[in-house]
């Protein structure tokens, strides 16, 4: 959680607007503490684009990676799980893997879907 609130304060002040604070809210949650501290600019951006279009459009079960050629640093996404809540939020939970380093980090979490269809990490 320290992760995404982190990100979300990457994103705002880096001037990203709602969309970009979100989108740091999701990067922090997804690659938060020392291993976001590892990940470079680039890095991060791809982390963040996977994790969008995996948990968008990705069924569950199927791995999706990234790899920035210039850092060495590489991660998978995994949507587990779909689900919708009793008020009609759409949520995905997730496992994803990024190595930084030649050393491996695992997560997981839940992500729901906001109204202008972001995701935003809930855990």
């Amino acid at each position: 959680m320290g992760g995404a609130a982190a990100g979300g304060l990457i994103g705002a002040a880096a001037g990203g607007g709602t969309t970009g604070i979100i989108g740091g809210v999701l990067l922090g949650g997804l690659v938060g503490g020392a291993v976001g501290n590892a990940l470079d600019q680039r890095d991060k951006e791809l982390a963040m684009q996977q994790a969008q279009l995996s948990l968008e459009s990705a069924k569950v079960g199927q791995t999706s990676t990234w790899q920035n050629p210039d850092s060495g640093a590489s991660g998978t996404f995994t949507p587990t799980r779909t689900y919708q809540t009793d008020s009609g939020q759409y949520c995905r939970e997730y496992q994803q893997e990024i190595t930084v380093g030649g050393e491996k980090h695992d997560s997981y979490g839940t992500a729901c879907r906001q109204p202008d269809g972001t995701w935003k990490i809930q855990n």
